[in-house]
């Protein structure tokens, strides 16, 4: 038997927390499983209930110094407190007031910037006790939420960046550096304020897309035949909306009557307004631009497209991305690393008599200072925040950063045929009438005997007639031939259609016949031939065609580093061929059952490793799920989907695997670069304290600035550009 609780962690706000909290309460007897969701601040805890209970998970919060508050009383208090809001950043202001006014006292009572500046145990004079008494208070206020979970810190023997930090400040004000233990104080709450806004900023990026969704509806009375506005939330399966022009969709439905454009780019990622009439699919947070729409509810508020996105990223962060485990491994080893260094700097050389004690201690302090893992700790998971809510918004879904990294690395890319090469509806592409018939009579006669069946071919015909004006006539004693085709009798007459084999039994197949059949079969197109007992009226040829730009697309990612372009499907060979060669893929494979897929995907990954493959999500499923990653095409409005794959293509866009691709090796090189100037800063400090050449205010100055810089090029990526 297991229990679930969840927490709002109000601290938590960067993946040192989060590993906090993976040490303290994931040691509990009894609890079996931890999720972070960082963004929302909230933990959830599976636990034996009868080893342990939300009591004791609170305490074991408390001690890391971090506060546990029930998520359900959270949900009832929806506006933080004004400590909560404005706390964090007033400590730090005031902190930095009182530092000035310890340095300003400093230098009118001894009238000299020097003296101001160096008042630690290299001066010459001894520190007003005025100053003293500000810099004490800067100390006081810049450390306010950093000195509990410090000693938490120390009471687990665990040592965080809280603790390095404490040390560092209680070190100086040891030795009399009181300015510069005031500044690391201030400087340090700088930057933890900074890094709690980056947080918040990639936050308030995932609630954006909750604000595409208006809150309010206009329900259709169907007595009155009027609207009136009620909350969203509250507007059942089933009920009529009306959405007037300029108006966002408020919730999935299909529409009733109207007709207008929508612009469906908050889901689909598509730049270009989409005609909707009667039978089309609207989705929530999409923007009715010309006309008047009516719609029925198909999903409640909590289940609509735009939910389910936004869950799914929310809940995507708690995947971690390769990179962020091995930065998150090499932090966990580094902080002690840097403590046991700092004491090998402050102890061994004067033990050896290379200088004084108290030059050496203030060498140590400074590595303890640019110790600080937090620059390193926090580049990685901010950009991944950032990557996967651009995708987002460009209608691309990534279920975790592990995803978003994979997709640049991709050496492989096998796309199913049918509706991701091609558009997925067969079309008449030739109409070709024979033996005195025309094409119209040719059309009447197979839509005719059409007009009963849901075959993709039937449709196709019909639809060709349709569009044609041409008005279909009842057959009489009409009969299916299973497999085979239909017959029926039309205008006193019977007449057939099928396939080229049924032709071919009819025993009515000419020699120029069954060499024009064979042709068009040979280009890839399907054969449906119209005939009576005495000879063939003609052939209509159907295909599916290629999608608007899908050679284009396919030379984009080979020339992005893509080695191998694969379409799989299960058409036969002749179609099979005609499609590769118009699409320009490198290879086929084709008559394929579902299984084949998985092994051929399976041989790809052994040959080449990192293989994406590429299909509808749900009838692909078996070889989205063997494929280094899955990606699911056009699924807006399909969960299962949307469930299937591990990347969904919101649309039935295929720029939009070129975009993916380059976005993903973006988010890799921020991620790089973050790292490359965060460990390359550290090691040129380590090197300029060993030498004597850094102090402890430039070293925290300049772990601030480490930390500033690769938040700021992190959020780079919420731009949505790709280079």
């Amino acid at each position: 038997m297991t229990a679930m609780v969840r927490f709002r962690i109000e601290e938590m706000d960067c993946a040192e927390e989060v590993e906090i909290l993976k040490r303290e309460v994931g040691e509990v007897a009894g609890v079996l499983d931890l999720d972070f969701d960082l963004l929302n601040r909230r933990l959830t805890v599976n636990y034996d209930p009868d080893r342990t209970g939300p009591d004791a998970l609170r305490k074991s919060i408390a001690a890391t110094g971090m506060k546990a508050v029930p998520w359900e009383h959270v949900v009832e208090e929806a506006t933080p407190s004004a400590w909560q809001r404005y706390g964090r950043p007033g400590m730090a202001c005031i902190s930095g007031v009182l530092l000035l006014g310890g340095f300003s006292s400093h230098l009118i009572l001894h009238g000299s910037v020097m003296h101001a500046l160096v008042a630690g145990h290299s001066a010459g004079h001894t520190l007003p006790l005025v100053s003293i008494i500000f810099y004490l208070g800067s100390i006081i206020t810049g450390a306010w939420f950093v000195a509990p979970r410090a000693l938490a810190s120390a009471r687990r023997f665990r040592p965080d960046m809280n603790l390095l930090m404490t040390v560092a400040v209680i070190g100086a004000v040891t030795i009399g550096e009181w300015l510069e233990a005031a500044m690391v104080t201030f400087l340090f709450a700088v930057a933890l304020l900074l890094e709690h806004w980056s947080v918040g900023h990639a936050r308030k990026s995932i609630k954006s897309l909750l604000q595409l969704s208006p809150s309010m509806a206009r329900l259709l009375d169907p007595e009155t035949g009027r609207a009136r506005k009620m909350p969203a939330e509250k507007i059942p399966v089933g009920a009529v909306l009306v959405v007037h022009p300029g108006e966002k969709v408020p919730l999935d439905g299909e529409v009733t009557g109207g007709s207008s454009t929508v612009n469906q780019a908050p889901i689909t990622g598509e730049s270009i307004p989409v005609p909707k009439g009667p039978g089309d699919e609207v989705f929530a947070g999409t923007i009715n631009e010309d006309g008047v729409l009516e719609m029925r509810v198909t999903r409640e508020a909590s289940h609509t497209t735009l939910a389910r996105i936004i869950s799914l990223v929310q809940e995507a962060h708690s995947r971690r991305a390769p990179s962020e485990q091995r930065v998150e491994r090499f932090a966990r080893y580094y902080t002690p690393a840097m403590i046991l260094l700092a004491l090998a700097i402050a102890l061994l050389p004067p033990l050896f008599s290379a200088g004084p004690w108290l030059t050496w201690l203030y060498r140590g302090l400074v590595i303890l200072v640019i110790g600080c893992p937090c620059a390193l700790v926090i580049s990685t998971p901010v950009s991944i925040v950032a990557g996967l809510t651009t995708a987002a918004r460009n209608g691309i879904l990534i279920k975790g950063g592990v995803y978003l990294e994979t997709a640049g690395r991709l050496q492989c890319i096998a796309l199913d045929k049918t509706g991701t090469l091609t558009v997925g509806r067969p079309e008449v592409q030739e109409v070709i009438a024979l033996s005195g018939h025309d094409q119209k009579e040719l059309l009447e006669l197979a839509g005719t005997l059409e007009a009963h069946s849901e075959h993709p071919l039937a449709r196709a015909i019909r639809r060709r007639a349709a569009s044609e004006g041409i008005d279909l006539v009842s057959a009489e004693d009409f009969r299916v031939m299973r497999g085979k085709g239909a017959e029926g009798k039309i205008g006193g007459r019977i007449f057939w259609i099928g396939s080229h084999r049924l032709m071919e039994e009819k025993g009515v197949e000419t020699g120029p016949v069954h060499y024009m059949a064979e042709e068009l079969e040979a280009s890839g197109r399907s054969v449906v031939a119209v005939g009576n007992q005495e000879h063939v009226c003609g052939l209509i040829s159907i295909a599916d065609s290629l999608r608007s730009g899908a050679r284009d697309v396919l030379n984009q990612l080979s020339e992005l580093g893509v080695r191998k372009l694969v379409m799989l499907t299960g058409d036969n060979e002749g179609t099979a061929r005609a499609v590769a060669r118009e699409a320009g893929v490198d290879e086929y494979q084709a008559e394929l059952l579902p299984e084949d897929k998985v092994k051929a995907v399976e041989s790809l990954v052994k040959e080449l490793g990192n293989v994406a493959m590429v299909g509808d999500g749900v009838n692909d499923a078996p070889a989205l799920a063997v494929a280094t990653v899955g990606v699911a095409m056009a699924v807006a409005g399909s969960d299962a989907a949307i469930e299937a794959a591990d990347i969904a293509l919101m649309s039935d866009d295929l720029s939009r695997l070129p975009w993916l691709i380059r976005h993903s090796r973006r988010t890799l090189r921020v991620i790089n670069q973050n790292i490359a100037f965060a460990l390359g800063l550290k090691l040129t400090f380590i090197l300029l304290a060993f030498l004597g050449a850094a102090s402890l205010w430039m070293a925290i100055a300049a772990d601030m600035g480490a930390s500033l810089l690769v938040i700021f090029n992190s959020l780079r990526l919420l731009n949505g550009g790709e280079g």
